[in-house]
Order: structure tokens, then C-alpha cells, then sequence
């Protein structure tokens, strides 16, 4: 009985191009490929040797294994960063801060999960099988330093209302909240709704409390709406929910958590017809760039997100030499009025 052929065999892939088959390719031993590849050349490899590896690298699309070389001596080259809602677009000036500090040096590995919920413990911690050179946690809650019980060099970021012996940079969250219930009771509001973000992470509940409890001082009656996870779309739904309500109990302004969801709530109340800033003012916190150009300007809180991701990549620079980081750092908040509360 004739036997049916053979499957064709598998292709196992291209080879993996090794530093042996550059200094082949150079005419150079391996130590100096390992010297070029790794910027060690000064008084040690001619320019005509750094020329002539350089083209193998690019004709071999050699990559360099920084992983392998850097476990050896015990940690990655990765630092790993802990965001809760990274699709926030606040999050990109951050993380161009902290990349700005750390250079070329570290990959920087971002831990999330979904829009609006922060990474459990466990989540991390398989990431720490990579033996990170340090952790940067944004936005933590006191629960989720208690599990993680990280020993890696460690920096905080808008840690606002966490007590923790280990180096932060902050924001004056706080004073933002109490800026925005002293402009609006400045406007004449007397009743205002609060927009939240799901989060939960201890920067949103202070931003809320600081703002409640100088709205309450100053004589303002503050309405809680649903809260949302941060987007645009989820935000002008609860508000297109809410507004009737709102209205019909005399609300006369919207305060939210962020930027994101104040233009949710501005998309909706052009639809709704609700003139903004005469029928309903809007505030975010933030400042996001957007919230210069939107129709109307939104009024926010300003939060310098570039500055705290660069001050936060220097600390972790000194924990990881050995130095000891520095304590708590707060940066200032600001006001930024625009026209969606003033008419």
C-alpha cells in the first residue's frame, strides 16, 4: 500500500543573528562587536572598526540582547511603570517625563488593565519575574502597596492621601479642588453637581472631598452624579441622564473629576441645547491641550504631568544608584479659567 508523503517539514524561522556572526561579518573579534554595540569604545576600538560593525549591525538586523547581559548582574534594564487608566490622554505627558529623565538606558514597560480600573497586586508581581531596575506607581491606593510589598527602588507618582515611607512626587491635589469651589462660588453658584471616575484611586477621592468641603464652607450645595470610568462617550451619557433632574433641582454648574469627562458633559449639552456657560458652567481638572481650544475653553484645574514624570524619573535615577530618593515632593496646582464658566 502506496503511504501518503510526508507533510512538508516546518520552517524553524530565520536564525537569530548572534554577535559571533557580526564579527564575522566585520572582520572584528566579538569583544569589539560587544564593545561597539554597548557605546564602550572611547580609546579602545578605532573608527574605522565602529564604522564597520556599525554596517553589519544594519545589514544582520543585529539586536543586542540587553536583557540576557543585564539579568546577569542581577536586574533588567526595565523599569516598569503602574498606571490605572493609561487611555487617559493626561498619562502621555507623564510618561514623555519620565522617559525624558530615564534615556536610552531603561525600557520603560507600562503595567495596565482595563480603562478605569487600577492593576491588582498580582498583576505586578508577575512582572517582577523580569527583575526590574525600579517601579514608578501612579495613582496607588494604600491596599495596593500593603499586597504588592515591592523591594525594588520605588517612586510614587500623585500619591496624594497615601502615607508611605517611600519617595513621591505629588501634586497639590487638595488645592485644586478648593480653587475651583471658590471660583464657582465667586460666579454666583449656589448648587453644582460632581461628575467622579470610577478609578478609585486615592487622587480622585481628594480632588472630591477637598472640593466638597470648601464648597460646603463657602455655601455651595453639592449634587453627587453617577460616576464613570474616563471617556468621553460614558460621561455625556450619565450626564444626558442626569441633566433633567439636575436641572429641575437648580444645578448651575458641573464639576468633573478630569478634563475627559468635562467634554463628555460639553458634547452632550450642545446636543441638549443647554447653553454653556450661561444655562450650565462646566470645570474639569487636569488641563489637558485640548481644553484650550474646545467650544467653549474649559475651565480646569492645571496639573504640570510632564514635570512630575521627569522629577519622578530622577528619583527613581538616585534610588537605583543608591542614593536615597528624596521624601515627598509636591508640585503646585493651578487655576486656569477659560469660558465655560465665565459668560
Amino acid at each position: 500500500m502506496q503511504q501518503p508523503p510526508a507533510p512538508p517539514a516546518r520552517s524553524a524561522g530565520p536564525a537569530r543573528v548572534t554577535a559571533a556572526m557580526v564579527a564575522a561579518r566585520a572582520g572584528v573579534s566579538a569583544a569589539t562587536v560587544s564593545l561597539v554595540t554597548n557605546g564602550k569604545t572611547a580609546g579602545r576600538v578605532s573608527a574605522e572598526n565602529i564604522a564597520k560593525v556599525e554596517q553589519a549591525v544594519a545589514e544582520l538586523g543585529y539586536v543586542v540582547d540587553g536583557l540576557g547581559s543585564s539579568l546577569a548582574k542581577g536586574r533588567s534594564n526595565i523599569v516598569i511603570m503602574v498606571a490605572p487608566d493609561v487611555s487617559n490622554p493626561f498619562f502621555a505627558n507623564v510618561i514623555a517625563g519620565v522617559r525624558r529623565e530615564i534615556g536610552q538606558d531603561f525600557a520603560l514597560l507600562l503595567s495596565v488593565t482595563d480603562a478605569g480600573r487600577t492593576p491588582e497586586p498580582a498583576d505586578v508581581r508577575r512582572l517582577l519575574a523580569l527583575r526590574p531596575a525600579g517601579l514608578l506607581i501612579d495613582a496607588p491606593s494604600a491596599r495596593f502597596l500593603a499586597e504588592l510589598r515591592a523591594t525594588e527602588p520605588t517612586v510614587l507618582l500623585d500619591a496624594a492621601g497615601i502615607a508611605s515611607e517611600t519617595p513621591s512626587v505629588n501634586f497639590d491635589i487638595a488645592g485644586g479642588g478648593r480653587l475651583l469651589a471658590a471660583h464657582l462660588a465667586e460666579q454666583g453658584h449656589r448648587r453644582v453637581a460632581y461628575l467622579d471616575s470610577t478609578t478609585g484611586t486615592e487622587t480622585f477621592r481628594v480632588r472630591r472631598e477637598a472640593f466638597a468641603a470648601e464648597a460646603g464652607r463657602l455655601g455651595l450645595d453639592v449634587v453627587d452624579m453617577q460616576a464613570t470610568t474616563i471617556d468621553v462617550g460614558t460621561a455625556a451619557m450619565e450626564f444626558a441622564r442626569a441633566w433633567p433632574g439636575l436641572s429641575a433641582r437648580g444645578a448651575t454648574a458641573v464639576v468633573c473629576a478630569t478634563d475627559t469627562q468635562a467634554y463628555g458633559v460639553l458634547q452632550e449639552a450642545r446636543v441638549a441645547g443647554v447653553e454653556i456657560p450661561r444655562a450650565l458652567a462646566v470645570t474639569g481638572f487636569d488641563d489637558l491641550p485640548y481644553s484650550e481650544t474646545s467650544n467653549p475653553g474649559l475651565t480646569t484645574v492645571h496639573l504640570p504631568a510632564l514635570e512630575m514624570g521627569r522629577l519622578a524619573g530622577r528619583r527613581l535615577l538616585e534610588l537605583m544608584d543608591g542614593g536615597a530618593g528624596g521624601g515627598a515632593l509636591t508640585l503646585d496646582s493651578s487655576l486656569v479659567v477659560r469660558g465655560s464658566t465665565l459668560a
